[in-house]
């Protein structure tokens, strides 16, 4: 097995090329090899590296929530500059353009439709379709594996956590994302694709991330790869006043709060939709979070576990358990003020929580007091059967 990072690394003749050229890099600290030596220190060495840019959280991930901008600045060992794509801009400027001939991307992503770094994919390949420039892509493993789960993203509903019509959980790796992207979008970019050797996205134990790699946090609350398999349905908790563990050791894994009893949600949840409760384990369980939402306060709540002998990502559907989990509430808290309105991403003409599940369908669902599971089953099954006839197209490992 051969990570993007690796295979450009072992062509001598591609980083010839690269060496007369100007070369940016898109990084994080999830952008190492399996021997966790970071691509901008690897690449320095063997190419003419004279900019780096960091997403979300910044190069070095040290900006802990969501919505906390990094600004531009001078690396403190290689004197070049490292611009950011979440501060004053998302996307490159032109002036930033004009700092190089080629631009390599290489972010380990998670594998799901809110998780900003795609976003980040598609308007650089924009931009470098814009000004003439060569973008190549070193493909990382989707942790997440092929499962499709979740409403696709509804015309109009576009942001920065959801960019294109796929499903909350879409089942493709970054490079074959950059397909999808360039057909889709009808990008004219010179785009080259660094595939991974040996990589299988459905191989057992890892289903998606081989069991040889070592996990690091590509963001700062994406710190294990459990929650890499649970976030597509956590992730909505975001744009509620329940918790979704910010504060404690389990973020994006845990979900509770301190006036809801969650022995009886989950028993509602199993009783209503147990078809939709397989796959992964549902655990009671409390916490006190240290920060953010609930701060102090002892949340009763639950933990979804992948990390167990029994895990069948096949069977395993976060999304229609959060979801679940949520009508729940709403059956038995019929008053609980369960939606945050705040700003979410730079969008403030509409609610978080639809913002996150790109349109309101899914909180139609919840608050129709008629609705069945059933129901949300026919909605969900359309979008995500359409999406997996398409998907198969920009499939690099079969």
């Amino acid at each position: 097995m051969k990570l993007g990072i690796e295979v450009l690394l072992e062509n001598k003749e591609l980083l010839k090329q690269l060496k007369s050229q100007r070369v940016a890099l898109i990084c994080h600290p999830a952008s190492v090899t399996q021997k966790l030596e970071h691509s901008f220190d690897v690449l320095h060495k063997k190419i003419n590296l004279v900019a780096a840019f960091g997403p979300q959280h910044g190069l070095k991930g040290d900006k802990q929530y969501n919505m906390v901008e990094t600004d531009d600045t001078i690396d403190s060992v290689y004197k070049i500059p490292i611009f950011s794509l979440y501060g004053k801009v998302r996307r490159p400027t032109s002036e930033m353009m004009e700092t190089f001939d080629t631009v390599i991307f290489d972010l380990q992503d998670l594998g799901c439709r809110i998780y900003t770094f795609i976003t980040t994919l598609l308007y650089v390949m924009e931009e470098c379709a814009k000004h003439k420039k060569t973008l190549i892509v070193l493909d990382r493993p989707n942790p997440a594996g092929r499962e499709v789960e979740g409403l696709a993203l509804e015309p109009g509903q576009e942001s920065f956590v959801g960019a294109a019509p796929i499903p909350m959980r879409y089942g493709l790796t970054t490079g074959e994302m950059a397909i999808f992207y360039k057909i889709h979008f009808g990008l004219h970019v010179d785009l080259n694709i660094i595939p991974m050797k040996g990589y299988s996205p459905s191989k057992k134990p890892g289903f998606g991330w081989p069991s040889e790699l070592a996990w690091v946090n590509p963001s700062p609350n994406a710190q294990t790869l459990n929650m890499a398999r649970v976030y597509s349905g956590t992730v909505l908790i975001e744009g509620t006043h329940l918790s979704e563990g910010r504060g404690t050791t389990r973020a994006l894994e845990v979900i509770g709060a301190p006036d809801i009893d969650y022995a009886k949600v989950i028993a509602w949840m199993k009783k209503a939709a147990p078809q939709w409760m397989k796959g992964a384990l549902v655990r009671e369980c409390f916490f006190e979070p240290t920060f953010y939402k609930h701060q102090g306060k002892l949340c009763h709540g639950l933990q979804l576990h992948t990390d167990f002998g029994g895990y069948k990502p096949s069977d395993f559907k976060p999304y229609r358990q959060v979801a679940l989990m949520l009508k729940a509430i709403r059956v038995l808290y019929p008053e609980y003020q369960i939606y945050r309105d705040f700003a979410y991403e730079y969008v403030t003409d509409r609610l978080a929580f639809d913002v996150i599940n790109g349109g309101p369908k899914l909180r139609q669902w919840i608050e129709n007091p008629n609705a069945k599971p059933k129901d949300l089953e026919k909605l969900l099954k359309s979008d995500e059967n359409s999406w997996k006839r398409e998907m198969k197209k920009y499939f690099i490992y079969k």
